[in-house]
């Protein structure tokens, strides 16, 4: 995509911007049954789409972040709906606007799926957060979100990646016994990320990552993302490929 007016200009904390972006460019009934309810696991309600930050050149403000050039934006799903929906509402505009911005769709690419085989070194997209919800003695919750570096982290990752994929293949209860498992490679402290989402501070980890598990798992993991949060721009990967 690329800016009618020559730059970009978003707010620092702009994923809610994104996923406002991707839901306006699917069609009505498909945006609706993702915003308000989505594929159910055990009260949890999974969106089952992820995205990537904005990719390309970029200046940092204090309050704002300006892109100029083309810019681009990964999404990722399980669903061919989701996925043909979004391409096929770009390819027909001639602008579209995102925040306050109006840009041109340049293009529209597929990358081709392959078979994955562990384990595979990966690189997160868009930031990973993986969290709990714990009560304190005075009774109030209190979220907590792990680092790579605890144990949680990729116990928590492992168990949502087999809720999706029970969600996608009919309960196949099975898949609880697979293995599946994530560790930093390259993750130093920053690569922590604190976002604001609609008020909500959100903690968060980019970085390089190696993935061991089954290729179903893995694929889970790719199609869906990471961690938690998926579709308000969390947790997006792809092959790391050092240059």
């Amino acid at each position: 995509m690329e800016p009618l007016k020559g730059e970009i200009l978003l707010p620092l904390h702009y994923n809610s911007i994104l996923q406002g972006f991707i839901y306006r460019n699917l069609s009505r009934s498909l945006a609706k049954f993702l915003h308000d309810k989505g594929s159910t696991f055990e009260k949890r309600h999974f969106k089952l789409f992820t995205f990537s930050r904005l990719l390309g050149r970029f200046r940092r403000m204090e309050r704002n972040i300006s892109f100029f050039g083309p810019v681009s934006l990964w999404i990722a799903s399980p669903s061919v709906n989701i996925l043909e929906s979004f391409a096929s509402h770009l390819v027909k505009k001639e602008k579209i606007r995102m925040g306050d911005s109006y840009l041109r769709p340049v293009g529209v690419e597929v990358s081709i799926s392959e078979k994955m085989k562990s384990p595979l070194i990966i690189k997160a997209l868009s930031p990973i957060t993986v969290y709990s919800t714990l009560q304190s003695g005075n009774g109030k919750k209190k979220t907590y979100y792990y680092s790579p570096f605890e144990d949680d982290f990729s116990k928590l990752i492992r168990e949502n990646v087999i809720k999706k994929y029970i969600i996608l293949n009919e309960e196949n209860t099975r898949a609880k016994e697979a293995e599946f498992s994530i560790k930093p490679v390259k993750v130093s402290k920053r690569n922590e990320h604190i976002v604001l989402f609609k008020g909500t501070v959100i903690k968060a980890w980019s970085g390089i990552y190696q993935l061991d598990g089954s290729s179903e798992l893995l694929q889970i993991a790719f199609d869906t993302g990471l961690g938690s949060k998926n579709s308000q721009g969390f947790g997006m990967i792809e092959k790391y490929c050092p240059t």
